[in-house]
């Protein structure tokens, strides 16, 4: 699956492929007419100010476009898998790239 970019969303083909629209089970009616008052947050903790003050926002990096020679072979074995190869080919070296820090 193609990362998700927060200043594009996801959309098109991948849109399509990752997140096919199936019909909702969800009683949306229902929802809109429920008051706040009627909510139970008795499972979810408060956030205080404490939370906050020690929350940090990260930010994914953006990617840089690189031009890189692969064998042909390599190439469309990657594009036979579908949309999103750029995509495995990143996550296969990130991988890689972590397996040998240190």
């Amino acid at each position: 699956m193609p990362e998700y970019d927060f200043r594009k969303g996801l959309r098109g083909k991948y849109a399509k492929k990752y997140f096919p629209r199936k019909r909702s089970r969800t009683n949306w009616a229902r929802n809109d007419a429920l008051k706040d008052s009627a909510i139970d947050f008795s499972d979810i903790p408060e956030l205080g100010k404490a939370f906050f003050k020690r929350a940090i926002l990260r930010l994914p990096e953006p990617k840089t476009a690189v031009t890189i020679r692969l064998d042909r072979q390599v190439l469309n074995w990657f594009k036979t898998k579908g949309p999103g190869y750029q995509t495995r080919i990143n996550a296969l070296l990130r991988a890689n790239m972590e397996a040998h820090k240190g």
